[in-house]
């Protein structure tokens, strides 16, 4: 995945990814269309729109059938792979520590997902 594409991916485009990414098989427009007029209330032009853009950025895939249908080209791991290090690197000048020690220190983290981290991290000796 480019790392230019990706980072031009809005947040109102990602909830068009998630809605890809939960579907197994490519979705019809009109179910893309149905799903995100109940959950997000947007307007058919603006789905049209967001879809647009999203096959412009090649992150997802038109086929035409019947009518238009639409797949994710990256996987969900990949984009969450890439914006973790971008977030790192745009926010935490690179140090992924850094990322972590705020995450502890601002309570972002419960007592059970340290000690998931701790037991991730435990090293043999």
């Amino acid at each position: 995945m480019s790392d230019n594409l990706a980072s031009k991916i809005t947040d109102s485009e990602l909830e068009v990814m998630k809605l890809l990414w939960r579907a197994k098989d490519a979705l019809p427009v009109t179910e893309i269309r149905e799903q995100l007029q109940g959950s997000k209330g947007w307007e058919p032009a603006t789905i049209k729109t967001l879809i647009s853009r999203l096959v412009s950025k090649g992150v997802v895939h038109q086929e035409k059938r019947n009518v238009y249908y639409y797949s994710p080209v990256i996987t969900e791991k990949e984009y969450s792979s890439w914006a973790t290090k971008d977030l790192i690197t745009r926010i935490y000048n690179g140090k992924a520590r850094d990322l972590i020690a705020s995450l502890v220190n601002s309570d972002g983290l419960s007592q059970d997902d340290l000690a998931e981290l701790r037991e991730m991290f435990k090293v043999e000796e």
